[in-house]
This record gives C-alpha cells, structure tokens and sequence, in this order.
C-alpha cells in the first residue's frame, strides 16, 4: 500500500513538473505577462533623462577648503575628522596602534583620502565614514547620494553600503579598507 501511494505521489509531481514547462510564458494567474523594460531607456520618459545621467556619477559642487587630520589608532578606536567630513573607527578595529592619514582635497567633487592605504579593518568592527554634501547644489541633493569607492583618478569601482541624510546633507557608508572615496549619485 505504501509503495502504491509513493508512486501515485511521484506520478502526480512528474505531471505537474512537465505540465509548468508547457506553459513557461504564463504568469502564476495563467494569463501571458507582458515584457518587463530592462533598462532606463526603455521608459522613455524625457522628463526623466537627465536624472537618469546623474546616476553612477559623482557629485559636483562647489569646491572647498584644503582639510586633514593625522591621528594614531589602537584597538580603542578613534575619529578621523577632515573639515566637515569624518571617520569613526570603533574599538575593535584594529588590532594595534597605526597612523592614520586622512584627507579632503580642493576639489569639484565631495572625496577624501586615507593612508596607510590598503588597510583593513576587523570586519566585525567596521568603521563609518560620514561625507558632508552641504556645499552641493540643493535640487540635487534631494535625491538619494551614496558613498563610491574611487580610484586615484575619481574613477567609480564600487559603492559602500550607505545611508543619505537629506536633512542634514550628509551621507554614511561602512568603510572595509582605506582608499579613496566620493560622493555619488
């Protein structure tokens, strides 16, 4: 009797296997769905075209002053702060006492930078960069910023997961290691 209803129950999940393959362009309804747009393009919304550039780019904005700040930090942590722009690196994160170097050069676009480069953080105790965008232009800034990880010449190579702080136009990303970093769209 058991081996009936075992093969009843593999009959049934072979039909119903093969029966979902001869209907792979319906819906879960059974109704055919449409096409999805895979790109911005496809949404064809002028109105929208020059937004839609701004994405995967950095911020431009009126330059600032030169900013830096040297400290030593052990395991107990420590602050990095470069004119409005600040790391907060948490006890934990490193494991013994290194110089640190960080820097937010003149620039049209809101960066810093810090040495020793390359260096890595205990990933259980990641530090926050906060960047400060309040010298952007305003309409801009109301739409969501995030934290690029650039290279030596701005290029973008990846983003760090970031909050953006419309309120007080600034934005706050997790830093893994030391390089350069930007404020993109």
């Amino acid at each position: 009797m058991l081996r009936t209803r075992m093969r009843t129950l593999v009959l049934s999940a072979v039909l119903i296997a093969t029966s979902a393959s001869c209907f792979s362009d319906m819906g879960p309804t059974g109704i055919s769905t449409p096409e999805v747009p895979k790109t911005n393009e496809s949404l064809n919304l002028p109105i929208l075209k020059p937004v839609l550039n701004l994405v995967g780019t950095l911020l431009q904005c009126t330059p600032q002053p030169f900013a830096a700040d040297t400290e030593v930090v052990g395991p107990a942590g420590g602050v990095i702060t470069m004119g409005k722009h600040k790391l907060v690196i948490p006890a934990g994160a490193l494991s013994s006492p290194v110089r640190i170097i960080g820097s937010a050069p003149v620039d049209h676009v809101v960066s810093v930078q810090f040495q020793p480069e390359g260096l890595q953080f205990n990933p259980n105790h990641v530090p926050h960069l906060t960047l400060d965008y309040s010298a952007c232009p305003l309409v801009p800034s109301l739409l969501p910023k995030r934290i690029a990880y650039t290279d030596s010449k701005l290029n973008i190579l990846s983003y760090l997961l970031s909050i953006d702080n419309l309120l007080t136009r600034r934005v706050t990303g997790q830093v893994h290691h030391f390089s350069r970093y930007a404020v993109a769209w």
